[in-house]
């Protein structure tokens, strides 16, 4: 189950990570109208972070610090992109949703930091 668990709790990651490849000039601008500082290279992070740290999770090698990475990430997506508090109406809404998402899947990236990988994982669980 904790490899299905893994699997399920990273899958947005890659995606998205694809998305901002594909787009990409359109994410270094996204980030740049954000007011995130370096653009550029706050973009190859979050592509780094979105591919290679849900790759380690999956194949359960150093799955605790990739665990640890994800949630600094995903804590500092929501400082520059999902700041709710910044939009109104149905924008509002949305921002929300999206940043109380991120703060359930860093819940979930502790408890997986807490537990470890499990059986099937290149390293296991001891």
């Amino acid at each position: 189950m904790l490899l299905i668990g893994r699997i399920a709790l990273v899958l947005l990651f890659p995606i998205s990570g694809y998305f901002k490849i594909m787009q990409w000039p359109g994410i270094v601008t996204l980030l740049t109208t954000q007011g995130a500082p370096l653009p550029m290279l706050g973009g190859m992070l979050a592509v780094a972070a979105e591919t290679i740290l849900p790759l380690l999770i999956i194949l359960g090698l150093q799955t605790r610090w990739a665990a640890f990475g994800l949630i600094l990430y995903t804590l500092g997506t929501n400082a520059i992109a999902h700041r709710f508090w910044e939009f109104t109406g149905g924008a509002q809404v949305g921002q929300i949703f999206s940043f109380f998402k991120n703060i359930a899947m860093c819940g979930g990236f502790l408890i997986l930091a807490w537990t470890g990988p499990g059986r099937y994982a290149v390293q296991p669980r001891p």
